[in-house]
C-alpha cells in the first residue's frame, strides 16, 4: 500500500495568477512493474503525482491509462524491483454479507492507517464521474474509511485484496459507517486495458442524450454519424421559421419537436426502463456488435438493429 499525494495547478483568469493545491490518497501496487492502481478522482486534474512507498522513498509518478467511469486510473512509478510487493487480488464474487474487512490507506495523511469491519451490504450503485453512469456491484462496508482512503485496498482475512475504497456517504466530509469499495472482479476486468491503451473500450450506441419518462427513454440528442444515427434511429426534429423582412432584419425561429424523436422501450426484446440499465446493458457488450432496439415511432411498435461503435 502506497501514499499518494497530488499538486493540482489552479488558475484565476480575473486576477491572472495561480495557486498549487495540494491533495492525498492511497494507492496499491499491482506488479513490480511499478504499476499502481489507485482512483481516478485522486489524481484527477493534478499536475504532479508523486508515489510514497512503505520504507519512505518517493517517485514521481506518471499517468498509464484512467477511467473516470469507474473511478479507477493506474500510474507508473521507476522504483527498485526489491521494494515493489504486489498485492494478491481476491475473488470479489464469492463475497458475503457479515464477512469480516480490512482497510488500508492514508486517512487525513495518516500513513499505513488499518481499520477493520464487516460488509454491510452488496450490489450497490453509486454515481459515477460520467453522467447517466453508475458504478455498479460497488460493496458497501462499515469500516472506517475516511478523506486520504480513497483509492486504498479492501482485503479479507486472507489478505487479498477484494476491493479498492472509493467513497463514503456522509453529511459532514468524514465517516458515518457507510463506505464503498469497488470490487476486485471489476478493477481486474478492466486494468490491463488501461495498461494497454490507456483507457477502456465500450460499445457506444451514440445517442448523446435521453430523457426518462413513464413510457420509456425518449431520445434527446443523437451523436452526429454515430451508430444510432447510422442505423436510423431518430432524435427531435428541428424546425426553423424565417419571419419576413422588417427594418430591423429578418429573424428566425427555432423550435425543437420531440414528438418526432423515438421512445426506446428495450434492447433485444428486454424491458428497459432507466437512462441507467440502458447504458449499463450497451456497455456490458463488445464493440462491432448488434443490438436491437426496441422503441416506439410514432404510436407504433418498432425494432432497429444497431452495429455498437467502440467508445470510453
Amino acid at each position: 500500500v502506497v501514499n499518494i499525494s497530488t499538486e493540482t495547478l489552479e488558475t484565476d483568469p480575473f486576477f491572472m495568477n495561480a495557486s498549487v493545491s495540494e491533495g492525498e490518497g492511497s494507492g496499491i501496487v499491482i506488479d513490480r512493474q511499478g504499476h499502481i492502481l489507485t482512483n481516478y478522482h485522486v489524481v484527477e486534474g493534478a499536475h504532479e503525482v508523486r508515489v510514497s512507498l512503505y520504507d519512505g522513498s518517493s517517485y514521481l509518478a506518471t499517468p498509464v491509462g484512467l477511467d473516470p467511469a469507474t473511478d479507477v486510473a493506474v500510474l507508473k512509478i521507476k522504483a527498485p524491483v526489491e521494494l515493489l510487493h504486489p498485492v494478491i487480488f481476491g475473488d470479489s464474487s464469492t463475497l458475503v454479507v457479515g464477512q469480516r474487512v480490512y482497510a488500508i490507506g492514508n486517512p487525513f495523511a495518516l500513513e499505513r492507517t488499518l481499520t477493520t469491519g464487516i460488509i454491510s451490504s452488496l450490489g450497490r450503485s453509486i454515481p459515477s464521474r460520467k453522467s447517466f453512469r453508475a458504478i455498479k456491484q460497488v460493496i458497501q462496508i462499515d469500516a472506517a474509511i475516511n478523506p486520504g482512503n480513497s483509492g486504498g485496498p479492501l482485503l479479507d482475512t486472507g489478505g487479498r485484496m477484494i476491493g479498492m475504497n472509493t467513497a463514503i456517504a456522509t453529511n459532514s466530509g468524514q465517516n458515518s459507517g457507510v463506505g464503498f469499495a469497488i470490487p476486485a472482479n471489476t478493477i481486474e476486468r478492466i486494468v490491463p486495458q488501461l495498461i494497454e491503451n490507456g483507457r477502456v473500450l465500450r460499445a457506444d450506441i451514440g445517442i448523446a442524450q435521453v430523457y426518462q419518462t413513464e413510457d420509456g427513454l425518449l431520445i434527446a440528442a443523437l451523436v452526429p454519424d454515430g451508430a444510432a444515427e447510422k442505423a436510423g434511429l431518430r432524435g427531435p426534429k428541428i424546425i426553423r421559421e424565417e419571419s419576413q423582412r422588417s427594418v430591423f432584419g429578418k429573424s428566425v425561429k427555432v423550435y425543437v419537436d420531440r414528438s418526432a424523436a423515438d421512445m426506446i422501450v428495450g434492447i433485444d426484446d428486454q424491458p428497459i426502463e432507466t437512462a441507467e440499465d440502458f447504458i449499463t446493458e450497451i456497455e456490458n457488450r463488445a464493440p462491432n456488435s448488434k443490438a436491437t432496439i426496441n422503441i416506439i415511432r410514432e404510436g407504433r411498435p418498432m425494432k432497429v438493429v444497431v452495429t455498437l461503435s467502440a467508445g470510453e
